[in-house]
């Protein structure tokens, strides 16, 4: 197991330096079109070919997997930071606000999470600027994402509502907020790790799912979601088509194998 944490570390590092500095694999930027070469096949100019407009699939494979490793990581803060605040105000402060919170968290749980989000995400405006896309997409996925997490930290905020640790902080005359920020939440902080590190690649997937239908991240920026668009099409994609998909399925199987022994899976 320590042999395979390390094998996925290592490629995790070495995608995230490619992914980092794509320039320095690949000059060619990720909207340039080669209207001379479209749907080139693989050649030592263009090591993946090109796509139906001529852009290089190197580079946008680059530069996508960089939005997607950026991105997703983001969206898995914003919705660690939500369960924190909700599970963690729920789980101390106990009472109306955490019947409530408790309600609307099994509500959000009951739905299907990945069709509240496209359902969500296709009521939205899909003819924006591509940076606007992106932002919206993950910033969806974050604020969707949170209930999972937040129902843990709950029980652990529980939990610890009735130790001695906050029973002194609150005969010393510390506020509720202050109890809670400063001894509460610092003690389900490895809940918060192992709940961010396992959003990462179901994140990952749900972006995926989302640009596969058109409802990701928009042309020209790349994504994993919409460089696998091709594949969906009536003919049969050429083999470097496929790429996209081989990276994102190894970066999601490291992920999990490298994550922390405390995640709780969902």
């Amino acid at each position: 197991m320590k042999m395979a944490r390390c094998i996925s570390g290592g490629i995790l590092l070495a995608v995230v330096i490619a992914a980092v500095w794509p320039a320095g694999i690949t000059p060619v930027p990720y909207d340039r079109q080669f209207r001379d070469y479209p749907n080139a096949p693989v050649s030592r100019l263009f090591p993946l070919g090109t796509d139906e407009l001529g852009r290089d699939r190197l580079s946008r494979l680059l530069y996508g997997t960089q939005i997607s490793l950026l991105a997703a990581p983001a969206a898995a803060l914003l919705s660690t930071v939500l369960a924190a605040l909700a599970g963690g105000l729920a789980g101390f402060l106990g009472g109306w606000y955490d019947r409530a919170a408790s309600a609307a968290i099994d509500l959000m749980l009951s739905l299907p999470w990945l069709f509240l989000l496209l359902i969500v995400r296709a009521m939205l405006p899909l003819n924006v600027p591509a940076a606007l896309s992106l932002l919206v997409t993950f910033g969806l996925i974050g604020l969707l994402g949170w209930p999972a997490a937040a129902r843990v930290v709950r029980a652990g905020c529980r939990e610890l509502r009735q130790s001695d640790l906050v029973i002194e902080a609150r005969a010393c005359g510390l506020s509720r907020g202050r109890v809670l920020l400063k001894h509460v939440l610092p003690n389900v902080r490895p809940v918060l790790v192992a709940q961010f590190w396992a959003a990462i690649p179901v994140y990952i997937l749900a972006e995926a799912n989302l640009g596969l239908l058109g409802l990701g991240v928009a042309d020209p920026l790349p994504s994993w979601g919409n460089l696998l668009r091709p594949l969906e099409s009536g003919f049969a994609p050429p083999a470097a088509a496929w790429a996209p998909l081989m990276l994102m399925l190894v970066v999601v199987g490291c992920l999990y194998v490298t994550r922390p022994a405390e995640v709780i899976t969902r």
